[in-house]
């Protein structure tokens, strides 16, 4: 039986891409490109956008590799620049608008957890339809897995505004999701 290493050491690879060696940064691109769009795709609304913005982002990870300092994931890494550059990109395109927070809503932040058995695609698409704003916050928070003094920072907002996207944002999911179980198990 042989045993395969599931953790790759990139030290060697990072050494010469921050060398300049092209094989070894295109290495790294291939590596990391298919994870990568798929982070900036949970930002962008279009898949020509998310490459877009993945390949600024591929641009500053080169230029800045000698920023990196071998501490945590390499991959976390290159996860924040592309999480950076997706917001970049939206507030660039002047889509990322937040709505100010209510009393109400920010009493109400913890709306339920959304249970189902949709694929994907369709919540993907659902998570796109949202405004720009809610969603950032929504896959900030959902996937990404930080915590709202972060986002507020990250985004320049209120930890309150922060919540109430995320509230109105979980909202506006259950609510599709309430319609389709409806239409599905003929209720409707």
């Amino acid at each position: 039986m042989r045993i395969v290493s599931l953790h790759k050491n990139y030290h060697k690879v990072i050494g010469r891409a921050k060398d300049g060696d092209r094989r070894a940064q295109h290495e790294m691109y291939e590596l990391f490109a298919p994870k990568m769009l798929s982070v900036c795709r949970q930002y962008t609304k279009s898949q020509e956008l998310a490459e877009e913005v993945m390949l600024n982002g591929f641009l500053k990870v080169f230029l800045n590799l000698g920023t990196y300092k071998f501490e945590g994931s390499f991959e976390g890494w290159i996860r924040r620049i592309m999480v950076n550059e997706s917001i970049s990109a939206l507030r660039k395109n002047k889509q990322l608008i937040f709505e100010e927070e209510s009393a109400l809503e920010f009493a109400l932040e913890h709306a339920s957890y959304i249970e189902t058995a949709l694929e994907a695609e369709e919540i993907q698409k659902w998570i796109d339809a949202l405004p720009d704003g809610y969603k950032t916050v929504f896959v900030l928070y959902v996937v990404e897995g930080f915590k709202h003094s972060e986002i507020a920072e990250l985004l320049q907002i209120s930890e309150n505004t922060s919540k109430t996207q995320l509230f109105k944002a979980r909202k506006m999911l259950q609510g599709k999701i309430n319609k389709e179980n409806k239409t599905h198990y003929g209720t409707h």
